[in-house]
């Protein structure tokens, strides 16, 4: 094995590590996390819009992630009613 292999076992087993935290949360909770990866910080009814789930599952999803500490939230500076969420995996 050369050593850019195995960088690239190293790199996909530190990938796979950083989403134990997630693997065994409902499929909508592992899409919502998927698409604050790509997106970045998203307010709850902008992933809703993502992700096409309904508001309530939304909620859901969220309120188990942060359970497991993989997503942070604070309030929006433009909206103090809403809050913004990014992943933090």
């Amino acid at each position: 094995m050369s050593a850019s292999d195995a960088e690239a076992v190293r790199e996909g087993d530190a990938q796979t590590d950083r989403w134990e935290r997630v693997r065994d949360l409902p499929p909508s909770a592992k899409l919502v996390a998927k698409v604050l990866e790509y997106e970045g910080t998203l307010s709850q009814s902008e992933l809703a819009e993502e992700t096409l789930l309904p508001p309530r599952t939304v909620r859901y999803a969220l309120s188990r992630l942060e359970e497991h500490d993989a997503v942070d939230s604070r309030f929006s500076f433009t909206d103090a009613r809403k809050r913004l969420y990014s992943l933090s995996l």
